[in-house]
């Protein structure tokens, strides 16, 4: 059995993971949904939360729980603080996994990815360091899918979302190289695999390495959110990750 550590991306907390996570610990592993400083439950904690902020609790979790062999799970905009702790402590994952997600390059931030119209209303949304969500078809104009979510599903779940903290998002990733050998995969969900496949083949240097001996990818076609959209074989893909 294996040890889960599940982030979720922008504006979620561990709640997020409830119907991931109960199937991986009914099949025996041990899960760690995480809420990151400054949101969901812990929305409540005051200060302007960065990237590294993000990555110091993720570190504290691991050694607070003694977690080794770790299965690390980056959804979307997690990305960012779980390649770091991959970068500051390998010796305790076993693989990470970007779930409709790609690994940060060192030097590199999520606000560099985002469209200019994106940063603009970002900018403009922005209110004590915190980022609230857009709204869903803003979101979807912009890559982020919601296939497989009903008006029913994405109200639910609009209902518990909490700002965002700014500086984790807009603060650049610094990487050390330590974790670059760990095995890694990509679960693609709301784009297709041969995208991704075609953005490794061109050179782009946040996929570059993606075709390395350490790296699998794979397909989960749905949308951006597949812990609400399909969680039973979001649990059943992470469940395969656990014994390769």
């Amino acid at each position: 059995m294996s040890t889960f550590v599940l982030v979720p991306g922008f504006w979620l907390g561990a709640w997020a993971w409830d119907e991931v996570a109960a199937p991986l610990r009914a099949a025996g592993h041990t899960v760690h949904a995480v809420t990151l400083p400054g949101l969901a439950e812990r929305a409540c904690e005051s200060g302007e939360f960065g990237l590294e902020d993000h990555i110091a609790d993720l570190a504290d979790l691991l050694v607070r729980e003694d977690l080794w062999d770790v299965v690390l799970v980056a959804h979307s905009g997690a990305c960012a603080p779980a390649g770091g702790i991959a970068d500051r402590m390998p010796e305790r994952i076993r693989r990470v996994v970007y779930l409709d997600s790609g690994p940060v390059v060192d030097g590199g931030s999520l606000y560099d990815l985002w469209q200019p119209d994106y940063r603009e209303a970002a900018d403009a949304s922005v209110v004590d360091g915190r980022l609230p969500m857009p709204p869903w078809d803003f979101l979807a104009a912009h890559g982020a899918s919601v296939e497989g979510l009903d008006e029913a599903a994405l109200a639910r779940i609009g209902a518990r979302v909490t700002p965002h903290p700014a500086g984790a998002y807009r603060d650049r990733l610094h990487l050390t190289g330590a974790g670059a050998a760990l095995p890694q995969a990509l679960v693609s969900c709301s784009f297709p695999l041969s995208q991704v496949r075609a953005l490794i083949a061109s050179g782009h240097p946040w996929f570059a390495g993606l075709d390395g001996p350490n790296w699998e990818l794979r397909e989960l076609p749905t949308g951006h959110w597949p812990m609400f959209s399909r969680p039973a074989d979001t649990a059943a893909v992470l469940a395969e990750f656990a014994v390769i």
